[in-house]
């Protein structure tokens, strides 16, 4: 792509961006891709699942392997967009996306210290401040063998990888990910350290349940007749199959 765009002598009015909706799938296993030091996989709250890489190119305008700090989501490439089209954010909804045009190209950071919120359906899993990760609930996947993890494949770590459901809202798990990535060290809920970062990571979290106005998920319901029955060529193939009526309900997602 990036060559079709240098031959059309389109690059240098071009914002590519690489990235990906989630981590790798562990549980396929080779044919998965590989999370690094990152804590299990898609489907999952810890890093393998959710974080994932994020690379900019703009010939002229992004200055060539400069590497960022800033945290970011996919949301805010929408509003980012925006800016660089010159087009106002609409004012009858709430944007979640911030503008992240000074960090790609004043080499400027925005706000390294936005929250990033981790959800599974409804429930607040965790949240990303800073340098630090506060998991409110943990879970991993069903089974009672805890060597035996889909979602995390060789990876055991305890009271962390777990099948059961646990809140751990009233005293959340916390983790120092600039230099525990692998989310395998717990911070001491005794610790100096612990007690700072959550007197910053509570009332963020406090102010963002009162005040998050909750959409209606459209991922949260299925049907079978918005799925590719025939895909662009199949008149050719003589193999169109037929689209079957439209019974929108409501999915079943676990937690």
């Amino acid at each position: 792509i990036l060559n079709q765009l240098k031959t059309l002598g389109i690059d240098k009015n071009t914002f590519v961006f690489f990235t990906s909706d989630n981590g790798a799938a562990t549980y396929r296993g080779a044919y998965a891709g590989n999370n690094g030091p990152l804590l299990c996989g898609k489907e999952t709250t810890y890093e393998g699942g959710m974080r994932e890489p994020g690379i900019a190119w703009w010939p002229g305008l992004i200055e060539p392997g400069r590497v960022t700090h800033q945290l970011a989501n996919i949301m805010d490439l929408f509003t980012t967009a925006l800016s660089i089209a010159g087009v106002k954010p609409p004012k009858d909804r709430i944007i979640d996306g911030i503008d992240l045009s000074d960090t790609l190209f004043n080499t400027a950071s925005t706000n390294t210290k936005r929250p990033i919120w981790y959800y599974r359906g409804n429930e607040l899993m965790a949240v990303r401040y800073g340098q630090y990760k506060a998991h409110y609930w943990m879970w991993t996947e069903f089974g009672k063998d805890p060597l035996k993890f889909t979602f995390c494949p060789g990876q055991y770590v305890q009271n962390v990888t777990v099948h059961d459901q646990c809140d751990h809202s009233a005293q959340p798990i916390l983790f120092n990910i600039d230099r525990d990535p692998g989310e395998k060290f717990m911070i001491g809920p005794k610790s100096a350290e612990y007690k700072t970062a959550m007197s910053a990571i509570s009332p963020i979290v406090e102010y963002h349940r009162k005040t998050m106005v909750k959409g209606k998920p459209s991922l949260n319901y299925c049907d079978n007749s918005v799925q590719n029955w025939a895909p662009p060529g199949c008149e050719e193939l003589g193999y169109c199959l037929p689209i079957p009526p439209s019974k929108p309900k409501l999915c079943y997602w676990d937690h």
